[in-house]
């Protein structure tokens, strides 16, 4: 009987871990969410008055004003942005690029970058777009470029990057020009010196269609409905988790150390590009992040939201397992510098 409890309590650990890792990073994040304000709340009732005098210092509500003032701004903009990329990825069909885009995979770049205005999505949702595009036939060429723009340069991320920036229309003109000619000069670089051998190319799946007309819909909200769920606790746990760290850096940063930085153009790029791929905000309210780091320049908080959606941890492991490990080195590593010069050259330009 002894024996038989180790068992199903081993069995009962292995099913956990299992449904964990079905669960993916959506479960895994908002579950580290809530152990975090779980934490939070034992440590207040254990250290007591202690510790909430020390919470009410200047410090303290400076930190907080700023990242309570970055998640709710934030939060609106990330919601509208997963319900609009839900929906595409349910209901809109992948066969449309074969129908707009042009033959000539050189015009089928543009093109593609286009239409990430026209078809938004989450960068958490363009990779698996992308390699569903790729195995339906349409020129992988085209597919990054379009993995690269729709997080980049859909309208609620403009609109998110007006409000973040008030009276300042050439901030988010300056981003839908950098990002689309980022996305656009990378498709043509792929063209010129990509390698099939690079890219692991996504196998064509066969899906089988439900008879009824109400099974096919049911299914696709049901995808619709898992897809909302996924990229919204996803991409939230790093909007908090980016606004935590913003927070922190604006007061525990010395200013001796932000004017060395900032004072630097080409350093204060880099160290807020760095910053973003560290970061992995979401694109839908990576803006308010940008507009908080207030000892940056322009050009610098430009290149943190061109990079940003472009070029982070979570986006290099989703195209690591997408397309392969050789793919993702050298794309994201090539995309960094791409979106870095054309962040300078627009900042210059326009900022």
């Amino acid at each position: 009987m002894h024996w038989e409890d180790q068992t199903a309590a081993r069995t009962g650990v292995a099913g956990w871990l299992r449904l964990l890792l079905r669960g993916g990073a959506a479960v895994v994040t908002g579950g580290f969410l809530l152990l975090l304000v779980a934490m939070v709340a034992m440590v207040v009732m254990v250290v007591g008055p202690e510790l909430l005098f020390q919470l009410d210092s200047p410090a303290f509500r400076a930190w907080r004003t700023v990242f309570v003032a970055i998640t709710v701004q934030g939060l609106p903009f990330l919601l509208f942005g997963t319900l609009v990329s839900a929906a595409i990825s349910a209901f809109v069909p992948a066969s449309v690029f074969n129908r707009v885009l042009p033959r000539n995979p050189v015009l089928a770049v543009p093109v593609a970058g286009a239409a990430g205005v026209v078809l938004p999505g989450c960068e958490c949702a363009s990779v698996p777009v992308a390699g569903s595009l790729m195995g339906r036939g349409v020129a992988p060429a085209a597919a990054l470029s379009f993995l690269l723009s729709a997080p980049a340069i859909n309208p609620v991320v403009l609109v998110a990057t007006a409000v973040a920036f008030p009276g300042s229309p050439e901030m988010v003109l300056a981003r839908l020009i950098a990002s689309l000619a980022v996305s656009v000069a990378m498709g043509w670089l792929w063209i010129g010196f990509g390698r099939t051998e690079w890219l692991r190319l996504p196998k064509p799946q066969s899906k089988s269609q439900p008879k009824s007309g109400d099974g096919v819909m049911a299914g696709k909200w049901e995808e619709f409905r898992g897809g909302l769920q996924h990229d919204f606790l996803h991409a939230g746990g790093f909007l908090v988790v980016g606004a935590m760290a913003a927070a922190t850096f604006n007061i525990l940063v010395p200013q001796s150390v932000l004017n060395t930085v900032s004072g630097s153009p080409w350093l204060s790029v880099l160290a807020l590009a760095v910053l973003a791929v560290v970061l992995a905000v979401c694109s839908e309210a990576d803006a308010f992040v940008a507009a908080s780091l207030t000892g940056f320049s322009p050009t610098a908080r430009l290149a943190f939201m061109v990079v940003g959606p472009m070029v982070d941890v979570k986006l290099i492991a989703l195209q690591a397992g997408t397309f392969g490990r050789a793919f993702a080195v050298r794309f994201s590593s090539a995309t960094f510098v791409v979106a870095v010069l054309f962040s300078v050259l627009v900042g210059w330009w326009l900022l």
